[in-house]
């Protein structure tokens, strides 16, 4: 066990899945080829990490397993967030990223992106068995608008949106917390075991959402935001369709006063059963449908992230900020 050589703090980006959320998790990429189109938005998970030769073990699992894994010892961990827990934006993911990164930063190693966003799925998977898939940690760790392919491997594409367009989805693309908590791998587990045993209704739900994502892939590099919309809306219907928990009456209810105020595009982020919601909106209706949403849920200003996981000295540290390779 090595201790840490100074105090860091680490902080990871989460994100919105316009599409291919589910297509990512195993074994559908392996055997049909996921595609997934998000963003990583300025709502950081942050992690700060010191010596502490007599700290006792945490009781946080994710800290557990991660220290355990890494091998540092003596160490003391706090996790923060500027986000709701349980919002649906890949939040555990980005603390698990950013987790990564200061544990092999304190030893002195510098992981590349896709090894941080590797590893800390391992953890996330692996050691705390949680059911899931890639592409939150693939956001935390690169941040910027990305289009990710999974087969038997994870291709990284990260894609220029006109500054134009980007100024657009920023004013057009609302973020809404629906005040409900989730439970994504419960629902995750009975959508793979549909999978598993070939449902028609799943299976084809799925080769959709990943084409959909294709399709909204190119419509954000060519600035096309009010067909990103209408993809983002189709895609919500066939999410909903995997599975029953999907969406709750809250959701429900937001859908019809979105649409009924004028919104073209809705869907709930991550494995839903509650959390966010992103709607868009044409530029004439947005503070229509803002106003609407505000009525049911929270509304979460944000930006797009163009910073993955970044790890820095702490305050009292002349240590060099260390860089990522991307």
């Amino acid at each position: 066990m090595a201790e840490p050589r100074r105090a860091l703090v680490a902080t990871a980006p989460t994100r919105l899945d316009f599409g291919g959320g589910w297509t990512d998790v195993p074994p559908f990429p392996e055997e049909r080829g996921g595609f997934v189109c998000n963003i990583a938005i300025n709502r950081r998970a942050t992690v700060r990490l010191s010596s502490a030769p007599n700290a006792v073990a945490s009781i946080d699992p994710l800290i557990r397993a991660a220290v355990r894994r890494s091998g540092v010892s003596g160490v003391d961990v706090q996790i923060a967030s500027d986000f709701p827990i349980g919002a649906g934006l890949g939040g555990s993911s980005a603390a698990g990223v950013a987790l990564a990164a200061a544990l092999h930063a304190s030893r002195g190693e510098n992981r590349d992106a896709a090894a941080l966003a590797e590893w800390s799925r391992e953890i996330e998977v692996g050691e705390l068995g949680i059911a899931g898939g890639r592409q939150d940690h693939y956001a935390a760790a690169f941040g910027g608008a990305l289009a990710l392919r999974f087969t038997h491997r994870t291709d990284v594409e990260r894609l220029t949106i006109p500054a134009n367009a980007r100024t657009a989805l920023e004013r057009q693309c609302l973020l809404a917390y629906s005040g409900e908590a989730r439970v994504s791998a419960t629902t995750i587990t009975a959508v793979l075991d549909a999978y598993r045993d070939r449902s028609p209704r799943v299976v084809s739900a799925l080769d959709r959402m990943a084409q959909l994502a294709r399709l909204m892939r190119d419509a954000l590099v060519r600035g096309n935001i009010d067909e990103l919309a209408l993809l983002v809306s189709e895609h919500w219907e066939r999410q909903r369709s995997l599975h029953v928990a999907i969406s709750t009456p809250r959701i429900d209810a937001m859908h019809r006063a979105a649409t009924n105020a004028g919104a073209t595009g809705f869907k709930a982020l991550g494995a839903s059963g509650g959390g966010c919601v992103v709607v868009l909106a044409p530029q004439e209706c947005v503070d229509h449908v803002s106003h609407a949403i505000a009525a049911l849920a929270v509304l979460l200003p944000w930006k797009i992230e163009d910073d993955g996981v970044i790890v820095t000295p702490d305050v009292s540290s002349v240590a060099p900020t260390v860089e990522i390779s991307r």
